[in-house]
């Protein structure tokens, strides 16, 4: 079966199922009584456009680029599901680069893809300073740059959001734990925490932050960083992590200390991972909407390859969503010092 025979089984011109087939924008106008059946003949005769001439007649590669820090059951992957929902429903390829926070991979990984001839490329939790001859659109990306579309999160949102909910429940001595130096959103958080805690009244003790250190994307690091705030002997009734898998880690070393969660420390956590819910306790965290981020990303993504000549926005941004659960309760009574109960 090829395109003339196709078009001539649904009484259409080739031209009409050639755009409907491969996507195009033209075909935008189309009723989508008529592309659904289209696709339904494609599917039932096995029709395939073929890449190669699509490829030619487009100058395009209909691949596009994506670099991650790295790739696990965290921040990054939830993202990724979100920018493979858009690129396969619009029937792109794509390339995942990790670079492991490597400076020389970060610079290295955009050219190689460029000499894939990408059409495009997205950038998760990625230091980006490129100014390329592709779009390029940046998730949880900070830096202005031109051409470069950045997709964040509301961070003032999230801290107050946060933050409030410890406040109400009566916390006020509240350990924090800041991200690695070399992630994206580190900086920029942690301004807007203490902005919140500032008004808030609460006063951020610096014997009660702790900084994750390494690139592991373990529990571990959540572990060690947590170990460091309750051996600094500064008393605590409230954690809030960095993200979900370090409050994983968290937890677990306060519960080798005897302290329950939440009876004595409650546990806040942020983005909101699959796994997250099915903690025992199920975490409270701050759910950053990362498939819809990552699905936001390639969406633009497409739309700037397809119309280069369309409006530029540099940046596009979500708002957070504090899920409570089960490892936040009030503030007890009695706070707990050098594993001690003190009135």
């Amino acid at each position: 079966m090829n395109l003339k025979k196709l078009a001539e089984h649904l009484g259409l011109s080739p031209a009409t199922v050639s755009l409907v087939i491969n996507r195009s924008s033209v075909a935008d106008s189309i009723p989508q009584e008529t592309k659904d059946r289209i696709f339904a003949a494609a599917r039932k005769f096995k029709y395939r456009p073929s890449f190669f001439a699509r490829s030619l007649r487009t100058q395009r590669s209909f691949t596009v680029g994506v670099i991650v820090p790295e790739v696990s059951d965290g921040y990054s992957a939830s993202v990724m599901s979100g920018v493979e929902d858009h690129l396969l429903q619009e029937g792109y390829f794509y390339f995942v680069a990790s670079h492991r926070h490597r400076s020389d991979l970060i610079d290295e990984y955009p050219r190689m893809l460029l000499e894939r001839s990408v059409d495009g490329l997205i950038a998760v939790d990625t230091p980006w300073h490129l100014n390329l001859s592709v779009p390029v659109v940046t998730v949880s990306g900070h830096n202005d740059v031109k051409g470069v579309t950045n997709i964040v999160l509301n961070h003032q949102r999230a801290a107050e959001i946060a933050l409030k909910h410890l406040f109400h429940l009566g916390h006020r001595q509240i350990a924090f734990m800041k991200g690695q130096e070399f992630s994206s959103d580190t900086e920029v958080r942690w301004a807007y925490i203490e902005r919140v805690a500032h008004h808030l009244g609460l006063t951020i003790h610096p014997r009660l932050v702790a900084q994750l250190e390494g690139d592991s994307p373990s529990p571990q690091l959540g572990y060690m960083a947590t170990k460091v705030l309750l051996a600094s002997k500064e008393a605590f009734t409230a954690l809030f992590a960095f993200n979900d898998i370090s409050a994983m880690g968290a937890i677990r070393a306060l519960r080798e200390l005897g302290r329950q969660v939440p009876d004595d420390v409650s546990v806040v956590g942020f983005d909101d991972i699959q796994s997250a819910a099915f903690q025992n306790p199920s975490l409270t965290t701050v759910r950053q909407p990362l498939r819809e981020m990552g699905r936001a990303a390639a969406e633009i993504l497409l739309k700037r390859i397809n119309r280069p000549g369309s409006e530029l926005h540099d940046k596009y941004t979500v708002e957070p969503e504090l899920v409570i659960r089960e490892t936040t309760g009030p503030a007890p009574a009695r706070k707990q010092v050098h594993g001690k109960q003190k009135p």
